[in-house]
């Protein structure tokens, strides 16, 4: 009966461990957790196919606009495209990591199809991504 209630027991803890409400594939790797936030086009700076982006929050020089993203840990990803109006306009989808450095990208309006990010480097509060369809 002893041995019965340690396997009961560890079983609980076990299944315990392994519940998470956000789904697997939608956490960010160790190394990418700094990719948490809302991104800006830091166009000036791209480098052949490498596209640069830098935090919301940075001086960026005057541009006649900038797109983006963001990514939130759930899984939940935005994507930001210049408006008609010259604001920003978001486009809501999903995000989930394929490896320690590539994302796979899907917006809910089906307007463009999914596309991969595939992370380059992340340092200093710069993101260099390549992005492939």
């Amino acid at each position: 009966m002893r041995l019965f209630t340690v396997f009961a027991a560890l079983s609980v803890l076990l299944l315990a461990a392994t519940c998470n409400p956000e789904s697997q594939g939608s956490r960010l790797p160790p190394n990418l957790k700094q990719l948490e936030g809302t991104w800006l086009h830091a166009h000036e700076e791209d480098q052949g196919d490498v596209l640069v982006y830098r935090p919301n929050t940075y001086a960026f020089p005057p541009s006649r606009g900038r797109t983006g993203f963001a990514f939130e840990r759930n899984g939940l990803f935005t994507q930001y495209d210049i408006a008609p109006t010259d604001g920003l306009e978001g486009h809501k989808g999903s995000w989930k990591a394929q490896n320690d450095h590539t994302l796979l990208i899907s917006l809910d309006d089906k307007q463009e199809p999914d596309y991969q990010l595939e992370v380059i480097s992340l340092e200093n509060n710069v993101l260099k991504v390549k992005r492939k369809q």
